[in-house]
């Protein structure tokens, strides 16, 4: 089994280190984890410091460096371009695309979007859930890097960001090009762009096309867009040297 990792903002310099905040307390309390286990420190960029316990506290723990390494960062990167999805299903959809390996998520204000992130401290909550959700799941899933989400976008900025990726696949069920018929970079980034669950409008199809994206499908169902950039990461790992 793997050692659990917890976050913190700054690695250990030296041989000895205390974990304590929010994630010394969980170490403690709910891991309960004991003297001569092992963990592992990550600051989330790629570093990670595994660490043996040598003495727990009622919310910290005093650890021993035990050795440093640098998770190289895949190839080719994962860019999920992921549109605003009412309740919880937006979360459900970067929680599931962080544990298939999502580099970095784009929220994207699509034209039928339902869910509406404005400008202001609502919009601003609902980033930091996002970004709250994208954290959690990668402690859970034992990830060196945290995926990075970013500032919501409109078509036509997301568009833009078509021209700098390797490769853009845009996820559409009216597609006749499967995903696995598409050559994929080694290098660079994969731009997954998902629509709403009102679907892509035509207008937008079109921006991003015109903008280099190609259109693809995943299989012969429909997916809902909280599970689609999972399965479609899930399809990229295997079809490049990612897994």
């Amino acid at each position: 089994m793997t050692l659990p990792v917890f976050l913190v903002l700054a690695l250990p310099s030296g041989e000895s280190f205390v974990l304590d905040g929010p994630e010394g307390r969980h170490a403690a309390t709910v891991k309960r984890l004991r003297v001569d286990e092992e963990l592992v420190l990550s600051d989330g960029s790629g570093t990670q410091v595994r660490c043996v316990v040598v003495a727990v506290e009622r919310d910290a723990l005093s650890l021993r460096v035990a050795e440093r390494w640098t998770e190289p960062e895949p190839s080719p990167r994962v860019v999920l371009a992921q549109a605003l999805v009412k309740g919880d299903r937006g979360e459900l959809a970067v929680e599931l695309a962080t544990e298939a390996g999502v580099d970095e998520v784009v929220p994207w204000r699509a034209a039928r979007c339902v869910a509406k992130w404005e400008d202001g401290p609502r919009g601003d909550k609902a980033l930091g859930r996002w970004r709250s959700t994208v954290r959690e799941a990668a402690k859970q899933a034992r990830r060196a890097r945290v995926p990075s989400v970013d500032h919501p976008v409109t078509t036509a900025q997301l568009a833009q960001r078509v021209s700098s990726a390797a490769l853009t696949l845009v996820l559409h069920e009216s597609a006749a090009e499967r995903l696995s018929d598409v050559p994929l970079p080694e290098t660079g980034d994969v731009l997954l762009v998902v629509g709403p669950e009102g679907g892509i409008s035509p207008d937008e199809l079109d921006a991003l096309r015109s903008s280099g994206a190609r259109v693809v499908r995943l299989g012969p169902t429909v997916l809902r867009a909280s599970t689609a950039g999972a399965v479609a990461l899930g399809a990229i790992g295997v079809l490049t040297a990612r897994w």
